[in-house]
């Protein structure tokens, strides 16, 4: 056969994992580290390819949060914490920051229901004095999967079958039941929180940890945390079927009249940190998004408020084209070797070079309001006005030079490459924790929906079992309540 024939799709069929290119794939779960614990190294052209091709997926919708809202108003601060950190919008109590934030759906379209059992985003844009900070986040502390190079097919699996465009738990479940670290997020997101009753009556977690640097150069692990000061209010089955039947927009209408009502949303942002020298006091990696830190041991901490009261001009212009990346931070916020926000930092902005081309941080809501200066030229719908004849540096015509040093984490990378899993998973403790601390009537709607989702005709007995396996190890109890219902066993 001539190897360079055409031939379709099917007939390069392999029963291994290649790249584009057809070099095999040895390990399609862990990216390349530095160390098992990180960071990724860029080298790892699977992961990339992976994740640039996973961007590219959809025109023009976003593949995940396309379903959004959005609303403007003031960041304050109101508690001081410049002893652990130089970010100029927290250097002092009263200090005020525009900002814009979105709250979205996750996995469904742009015009599906918002009552729909799902994650719901919630990301900020602090226009800052030293640029923009991007705190993406969702309404749960945890997530799904620790590990970027899973999320494309994590988002696949959840998403509609591609044969069918139907949504279906059986997919659901055959993924995930290679991950039992999901169990934490599932308790979140099969609980009576996975409904918010809208967006205003939901919190908001930054999932990520990230690392806060004082002007001496400390460096302290951070977690950041959004509280409503209305409280937390969800949507049980009957009350979402309800509401979503009468207005599919519910959520994005009652935060659009709240705000023209004068009835301004606000949250209290607090933060939890931790110095890294006591990161293996823990019987689980603190930088593994599937785990919360107990609250007992690091306290949250007050830092400000944020206050929605104006309401977006164009919905198009300011919800549509308005675009996060988790990589936008300013001095005195960096990040850490969190395996997920590694990659995160990479794949947000490469999707929005995608969907809304190369120049999208001159779009009005994702530029800066601060006075910045580039050499980055020209390109596919670049409308700045620029006049001047030197586009280099260094250059003795332009006046332009460096900024002040600003202090980054010193920890010392090393470490051999490798592709692993963390050392300490962990995968069973705090799901089972936070399972026993409902009450009884929370416990039974948890169960209900597991035994609904598993007794989809597809999902087979060996899945079936996998899942009460893993509920039985966060919680004895819970594992034989689904075994009973199902008339199944675990598989060990």
């Amino acid at each position: 056969m001539d190897p360079y024939k055409y031939r379709p799709s099917s007939a390069f069929n392999s029963p291994f994992w290649t790249t584009n290119s057809g070099a095999p794939v040895w390990n399609n779960n862990s990216s390349l580290t530095v160390g098992p614990r990180g960071p990724i190294l860029l080298e790892d052209y699977h992961l990339v390819e992976k994740l640039a091709n996973f961007d590219r997926e959809r025109i023009p919708e976003r593949v995940v949060h396309a379903r959004g809202a959005s609303a403007k108003g003031f960041f304050e601060v109101t508690h001081d914490v410049s002893h652990l950190t130089c970010a100029d919008f927290l250097r002092a109590p009263g200090v005020q920051t525009p900002v814009i934030v979105r709250f979205s759906t996750v996995i469904h379209e742009r015009g599906s229901p918002e009552t729909l059992r799902d994650p719901r985003g919630f990301a900020v844009k602090f226009y800052t004095r030293e640029g923009n900070f991007d705190l993406v986040g969702n309404n749960f502390p945890v997530f799904f999967v620790r590990d970027g190079m899973k999320f494309p097919d994590m988002v696949h699996a959840l998403k509609p079958n591609p044969k069918s465009h139907i949504q279906e738990n059986w997919r659901i479940l055959d993924f995930f039941s290679h991950h039992p670290e999901s169990l934490h997020m599932f308790t979140f997101l099969f609980d009576d929180l996975g409904v918010p009753q809208d967006y205003r009556h939901m919190e908001g977690s930054g999932v990520n940890t990230y690392t806060l640097i004082n002007k001496a150069g400390k460096a302290q692990y951070v977690k950041f945390h959004w509280k409503p000061t209305c409280g937390v209010k969800c949507l049980l089955e009957e009350e979402a079927i309800k509401v979503g039947g009468a207005n599919h927009s519910h959520a994005t209408q009652d935060l659009y009249d709240s705000i023209a009502a004068g009835n301004y949303p606000e949250w209290k942002l607090f933060i939890q940190t931790m110095d890294p020298d006591h990161e293996n006091r823990f019987d689980f990696d603190p930088l593994d998004v599937t785990k919360t830190w107990p609250e007992d041991i690091l306290p949250l901490q007050p830092v400000g408020r944020l206050v929605l009261n104006k309401n977006i001009d164009n919905f198009f212009a300011e919800n549509e084209q308005l675009a996060f990346c988790p990589a936008i931070v300013v001095p005195g916020i960096y990040y850490s070797d969190d395996k997920l926000l590694q990659t995160r930092i990479f794949s947000y902005s490469d999707t929005q070079r995608h969907r809304l081309g190369p120049n999208y941080l001159q779009l009005p809501p994702n530029a800066p309001k601060c006075a910045h200066h580039n050499n980055h030229h020209e390109g596919f719908m670049n409308f700045m006005h620029r006049d001047e004849e030197i586009n280099y540096f260094p250059s003795r015509y332009d006046p332009v030079r460096h900024a002040e040093r600003f202090p980054i984490p010193p920890a010392v990378c090393t470490g051999r490459r490798e592709k692993c899993i963390i050392e300490k998973e962990n995968n069973f403790k705090q799901p089972g924790e936070r399972y026993r601390s409902w009450a009884p009537d929370r416990q039974e709607r948890f169960i209900c929906r597991w035994v609904d989702a598993l007794s989809d005709p597809r999902v087979t007995h060996e899945i079936r079992s996998i899942w009460i396996t893993y509920w039985s190890q966060a919680c004895k109890s819970l594992g034989q309540k689904l075994a009973s219902r199902l008339n199944a066993k675990p598989s060990i």
